[in-house]
């Protein structure tokens, strides 16, 4: 996987800009072999996801959200170099926000491993 892109992209989505880090992540996916690909692919849908909250479109968010989440809940916890059951965990509260039109929980983050 293409390093640089994939942190970069990580950086934009900590910072809440969803669609550059769904952009930014889009490239590394092109030339990513498998098993990554597929785990980008679940990246990029949650940042589309988050992406259609902010512009109101709640329908695309939650199911993107659902479709992001099942493929990241293909990996291990940790995978790619982050900590993936602690970002599943929010986008769970998430889809059970959105499906309960209930209060919205802090935004996800995704948080590296220590090396």
């Amino acid at each position: 996987m293409e390093i640089e892109g994939f942190a970069r992209g990580i950086r934009l989505f900590n910072a809440g800009e969803f669609f550059e880090a769904h952009e930014v992540w889009e490239d590394v996916w092109r030339v990513a072999p498998e098993p990554e690909r597929k785990f980008l692919q679940g990246l990029i849908q949650i940042a589309v996801a988050f992406h259609h909250r902010s512009t109101g479109n709640l329908v695309g968010a939650a199911s993107l959200m659902d479709r992001g989440a099942r493929n990241l809940s293909q990996y291990a916890d940790e995978f790619g170099g982050i900590e993936l059951n602690a970002l599943l965990i929010v986008i769970t509260e998430w889809q059970r926000a959105l499906k309960q039109m209930g209060p919205l929980p802090p935004l996800p983050r995704v948080e590296l491993l220590e090396c």
